[in-house]
């Protein structure tokens, strides 16, 4: 019974015959809801008692409800010793919901906020490009836009293949550590594009950049890993992505003040926003250095790393015991590894080669297409409607504030409904009759100037589902060697995208790139079609297991969990979210 379930192939649903069978039911692909958990206990099919619910009257959260409630299962899935938290496990632990919840809104403010300002310096150093453009960079560099689609090409391949490099070291060396060095390494890039010359120091500038940047997202991805459970990572990350634009919000006031400075000692506006923006970034990545803990029960000031943390660090003993047990009865992966441990070659290999996450990467591959290229050229088309570099950077905050507006709320739904892929469905469909409008609105109409900003500003502002995609990476990898690769591999799909993205709109087809809106339509059917066929297909996958595991007895479920050569989201006890 060690064998994993083969791919695409339902087995013959045999009914229990366990007493208080409990088996769900298989649901349709397109309904929402159903069961929520990562890994099934060997007890899944029997009544609960009622005294021990999961709550009692004291409000206690008890061992129920997770792999741990039965005896055996304490062994099978205890953290190796090497864990960082393995001396704060509990698996009979019990705490007040309301202490949990205390515990977990002191996190965000700890882990959460700080993650999303470090997303900020990401963004305020590779995102400026656009105001820069706004302030005629590419007129003083003697530039066209072939010449910045190939820059931005160039960025993206580097980003791209920096990003499984980047995680691997990552993993090695803690991401406490290596998000830091990252950073200040980037802002000296992004503060040198203030010197740039022409084509070359633009190429050259852009190389680094996505170079040093690459990994920075799964890096952090995985850190926010050890301190939230896989229910509560999708909210975090959507603040995450928040951060995200909300630097484009900042970044355009911030652009509207510092390029009025052109002409300040026979500089370029564009030149002083790179230099100071830059600087800041750099500032942000040295106090990272000095605050970020390596875990949960790591957060004692340790010289002058932790130099902003306190001596004795954050949390008390039971706190402590709190966080590593709530993450490890959430999803017992997350203890096979600990924080300093790299990928050996093989633990790569099988990474890369889990079929199981391939959906995912297929769907990163062109999911964001649609929206991209009218994103990346707001700018340029507000120019070229006839506004003028301060109105266009004004004009840009209603999309990046519409964006924002949609991230946290289908976030939200996607776990208040227990459904994704769906919701990928949704964000293609947004998109469709804007891009219709596009192609079939004439150049030139009373008030076409205002039309095109507005449909340019609805796509710009999309429902992005992109945190619910990330953290559903992250949940589906069911170990922590997945996790790592998976969530490198998801994000280069994703920088991939980028790549084609680049080159739809061309230098030809400006200002209003009719054809190039016409390729964005074919992309948003093809991932209409990919968001369904991942969703059935981990409908299916989940039906195969359930099928099998409810058909054993309690023993034979306890003897596979013991002598299983299944790993991570191989084994019959792990259920895939979709």
């Amino acid at each position: 019974m060690g064998n994993s379930v083969e791919a695409g192939v339902i087995a013959s649903p045999v009914e229990s015959t366990h007493e208080h069978s409990r088996r769900p039911k298989v649901r349709k692909w397109w309904k929402f809801g159903g069961q929520d958990q990562s890994y099934v206990s060997v007890d899944v099919d029997i009544e609960p008692d009622p005294e021990t619910s999961s709550k009692d009257s004291d409000n206690l959260v008890k061992n129920v409800n997770n792999v741990f409630e039965a005896p055996e299962a304490t062994e099978i899935y205890r953290p190796i010793a090497k864990f960082e938290g393995s001396h704060r496990f509990d698996a009979s632990a019990t705490w007040e919901a309301a202490e949990e919840k205390r515990l977990v809104r002191r996190l965000d403010w700890l882990i959460a906020v700080p993650a999303c300002i470090m997303f900020f310096a990401l963004q305020l150093d590779r995102g400026n490009i656009t105001q820069a453009l706004s302030d005629n960079m590419l007129k003083d560099l003697g530039m066209n836009t072939d010449d910045y689609n190939n820059g931005m090409t160039i960025f993206y391949c580097s980003f791209l293949f920096a990003e499984l490099p980047s995680q691997l070291i990552s993993k090695k060396v803690g991401p406490d550590t290596w998000i830091p060095i990252q950073m200040v390494c980037w802002s000296v890039v992004a503060a040198s594009q203030a010197a740039l010359s022409g084509k070359t120091s633009y190429y050259i500038c852009r190389f680094l950049l996505g170079l040093i940047e690459g990994g920075f997202i799964p890096d952090t991805i995985l850190y926010l890993s050890y301190f939230f459970t896989n229910g509560e990572l999708p909210k975090r990350l959507s603040w995450f992505w928040t951060s995200y634009q909300s630097t484009q919000i900042v970044g355009a006031f911030l652009a509207y003040g510092i390029l009025h400075l052109r002409g300040h000692h026979g500089m370029e506006g564009w030149r002083y926003l790179f230099a100071i923006e830059g600087a800041l970034t750099g500032l942000i990545g040295i106090l990272t250095w000095l605050y970020l803990p390596a875990s949960p029960t790591q957060t004692a000031r340790h010289g002058i790393k932790g130099l902003l943390r306190p001596r004795n660090g954050w949390f008390t003993e039971r706190e402590e015991v709190i966080m590593v047990t709530r993450i490890l009865r959430d999803d017992p992966g997350k203890s096979t590894m600990h924080n300093r441990q790299g990928l050996s070659w093989t633990l790569f290999k099988e990474a890369l080669a889990d079929y199981d996450m391939w959906p995912l990467y297929l769907i990163g591959l062109s999911w964001t297409i649609p929206s991209t290229p009218p994103q990346a050229y707001i700018t340029l088309t507000c120019k070229a409607l006839g506004f003028d570099t301060f109105e266009t950077n004004l004009l840009t905050i209603p999309a990046y504030t519409l964006f924002i507006c949609q991230l946290l709320f289908w976030t939200w739904v996607s776990e208040r409904w227990n459904s994704r892929l769906l919701l990928g469905v949704v964000s293609q469909i947004w998109c469709l009759p804007l891009l219709v409008a596009l192609v079939t609105l004439p150049p030139d109409f009373h008030g076409s100037n205002w039309s095109k900003w507005v449909l340019s500003t609805m796509l710009v502002g999309y429902p992005y589902v992109h945190a619910i995609l990330v953290a559903l990476t992250s949940r589906n990898a069911g170990s922590v060697r997945t996790r790592t690769v998976g969530s490198s591999l998801y994000n280069m799909a994703v920088q991939t995208s980028n790549i084609v993205s680049s080159q739809i709109y061309r230098n030809d087809d400006k200002p209003y790139y009719y054809r190039g809106n016409k390729v964005l339509l074919g992309i948003v059917a093809w991932n209409v079609v990919i968001f369904i066929a991942g969703k059935i297909y981990y409908v299916r996958k989940n039906a195969e297991r359930d099928a099998i595991w409810y058909s054993m007895s309690r023993e034979e479920r306890v003897e596979y969990l013991k002598t299983t050569t299944d790993k991570g989201n191989k084994r019959l006890d792990f259920r895939f979210a979709h």
